[in-house]
Order: structure tokens, then sequence, then C-alpha cells
């Protein structure tokens, strides 16, 4: 088999900017992007590569997850971390191979069940098992009273700087990427809301002291103004949620943009709404609880992060039994249609904005000469219709130069 892949007659997106290239060619040389642009300006090709026409097809890259709990096991929000670490293994490993397949080829986790996510990061860069690239998170890290303070295997608990930097080291030495934070609560939580902050400020500073000094990022759940800006200020790298924001937080977020990004995570507000029957709880008990509210609040949130340039990624909690697995690209759809991005700017937030929090040299989330051979063919515009991504049946996956065997149509 020819170490260079050629795809010819493609609409290519290289999310280097928000157009495609009607007539467009990807050349792959082994696991990198040799050149990707239009077919006429290629340069000369090796004898023996091996030539594919797309016939038309969408050619993207391939998008990062960034808020992956890839060990969770569709389980009712209300009991997540109960599963034994045996069950939630065999899932994760599953959830690997699907979120692959739905063209998802980096994930930043947000939080593991046990270690699980150190395990599987190893089996799938040592080639065991088919996954995407992963940053891989240790449990939840909270202080008591928190909204992760609950028995299972979901969380870590320790309370004052010094405790919470043995808890950091401690993730360390089991050999994570990520550190994940709960900044503040849930509005489930009647001991920890939205708004109640989980820790003071000495305890985030201390972890995203002791884990960036040991070349470790911190990720964080944060719902509040007050939450976002305590973990800004302490320099958390990925923050998820972030719906209830004022101006200064915004400010804040604007004058760090090259250094943090923000998943609105929307998923689970927009489903725990629209399926919270499934679960046992009335939609009286919902609004009671201001989740309408909170879905009005990030949509306006939202459109202040975008004017004011900060750098939104996709990734909504997936792995619940309401967001289920497998339904990673719904986070576009919303995007668009809560949002109000073009189709076109919620490919830039899952491709080149999802790429750079996974990788910040831009070797992910883009065809351009050098980076990485992770893209997705897709039987299907989703600069027309954003929802054709949510039907992996009309994707085809390729991960580091090499095509994912289930992907491959007849």
């Amino acid at each position: 088999m020819s170490t260079n892949q050629v795809l010819v007659n493609g609409r290519v997106f290289t999310a280097a900017s928000a157009s495609a290239i009607s007539s467009g060619a990807v050349w792959v040389s082994g696991n990198v992007i040799r050149y990707a642009g239009p077919k006429s300006e290629m340069p000369q090709i090796p004898s023996d590569a091996e030539v594919t026409d797309v016939a038309g097809r969408f050619v993207m890259p391939g998008m990062t997850e960034t808020h992956a709990h890839l060990s969770f096991a569709d389980a009712s929000p209300f009991a997540i971390g109960a599963t034994p670490v045996e069950e939630a293994t065999i899932t994760a490993v599953r959830n690997a191979a699907l979120m692959l397949q739905c063209g998802f080829t980096s994930a930043i986790s947000f939080g593991s069940t046990y270690k699980i996510d150190v395990a599987l990061r190893d089996a799938i860069d040592a080639g065991r098992i088919a996954g995407p690239r992963l940053l891989a998170a240790g449990r939840d890290l909270g202080a008591t009273a928190s909204n992760v303070d609950a028995p299972g295997g979901l969380s870590q608990i320790a309370d004052g700087p010094w405790a919470l930097r043995q808890a950091v080291r401690e993730q360390r030495k089991a050999r994570v990427d990520i550190v994940k934070i709960f900044i503040d609560g849930e509005a489930i939580n009647p001991i920890n809301p939205p708004g109640e902050l989980s820790f003071c400020d000495e305890e985030v500073a201390a972890i995203v002291d002791e884990a960036h000094r040991r070349k470790l990022r911190v990720a964080c759940h944060a719902r509040s103004a007050a939450a976002v800006k305590q973990a800004v200020r302490a320099g958390v790298d990925f923050i998820g949620h972030a719906n209830y924001l004022d101006d200064e937080a915004v400010e804040l977020l604007a004058q760090h943009r090259e250094h943090v990004f923000v998943g609105p995570a929307i998923a689970w507000e927009v489903q725990y709404v629209a399926r919270c029957e499934s679960l046992g709880v009335s939609k009286a008990t919902v609004r009671r609880q201001g989740y309408e509210a909170e879905i009005d609040a990030t949509v306006a949130t939202v459109a202040k992060l975008r004017a004011a340039h900060v750098r939104l990624v996709v990734g909504g909690d997936y792995g619940i039994s309401i967001a289920p697995h497998g339904t990673y690209a719904k986070d576009l759809e919303y995007f668009v249609e809560l949002f109000g991005m073009s189709n076109a700017e919620a490919l830039l937030c899952a491709t080149r904005n999802g790429g750079l929090a996974f990788d910040p040299t831009g070797r992910v989330g883009t065809l351009t000469t050098g980076s990485l051979a992770d893209l997705v063919v897709v039987d299907g515009d989703p600069l027309s219709d954003i929802r054709v991504l949510q039907n992996r049946a009309r994707l085809e996956v390729m991960k580091d130069g090499r095509w994912c065997a289930a992907q491959k149509q007849s």
C-alpha cells in the first residue's frame, strides 16, 4: 500500500477559512497533510500514490469533542458514577470507537470515572483499540459539599490549597493530561447550585499552579459569572458551560482569549427540558429549577462571547440517557439553531477551534500542510445542512492517515 493517498474532486473545507473549495484535492503523505486546496494547483504526486475520486463529496478536518465523558454509560444523570468500574471500562471502549465513527478524531476529557481515561488513552495510542486522540482526565476534583461530593467512582474530594495540591499530584501520578474541577454547581443540586462557589480563590489558584507546574491542563465546570471569573483569574484552560455571564466576565475572557476556550455544553439543558419526564421529573419542576431560563441565559451569553471573539468549542456533556453517546454532532445543530451561527462558523468551532484547544501548536483541526491527517468525507454538505453530520452512515473517517475500517462504505 502506498504511503501517499490523494482525494480528488471533493468540496474541500480546510478550516483555514469559512469557505469550501469547489474542486479540491487533499494529498496525505503518511500521517500528515501534504497538500489541501484546488485540484488544479496540487503539486506533482508520486506515481504510486493511491488516488480516490470522492465525486463531489465534502472533505473536512476531523472534529474535536472538547467535553468528553467516554466512561459515562448513558445512564440517568442522577446516577453518574454509580456504574461499577468493570462495566464502565467496557462501555468506554465502545464509546471511544463510536466517537471516532461520528467524525470526532480528537477528544478532551472533562472527567472520567475511576482512572479509565488514562488506560483508554494508552490503548488508543498503542493501536489496541479504536478511538479519538484523547487528552485524558482523572476523577472530577471537588471540595466538600461541591456538586461532585457523592459516593462512587466519579469524584476526588479535597479541601484547602495544600490538600488540593496533593490531589493534583496524585492525578499526575496517575498520568492524566487534564485536571477537571467543579468551581460551582448545578440547579438540581440543593447543596451547590450555580453561583455558589465550591472553592475559594486560593484553592483554585493552587490547583492551577500545581497542574501547570507539572505540564497538566485544567478544565472546569463553571456556570455562573463568579465561577468563570474565578477560573479565568486563576488561569484555567478550558471552561465548560459559562451560562450566566455578566459584562465583567465577558471582558475578562476577551482579555485572555489566546489562552482559554469556552464550551457552552448546552445539550444537558436542552435535553433535560425536552425529556425530563423520562427521568421522572415534571415539566413544572424543571421550570422551577430554572433550566428554561438557563437556556435563554446561555443564548444571550454566547452572543456576547461571539462579539468579543472568545474562542468557542463544541462538546455537550454527552454520555447520559437524555444525551447519549453517538449524538455529539447535535452540538453543531445547537450552535446554528440556538446561537445563530452560520453552518461554517459552527464547523470552525468543531474543527479549527477544537483542534487548537487539543493541540495549541495547530497540528489538529485543519487540512493544511503539515497538519495531522485526520479528516472526514461527508456524503452531503454540512454548509447547507449541518444535521448531515449526525448521520454516521454518511461519514468516512480517517485518523492519522488511516481509514477507520468500520467507516468504509460499500
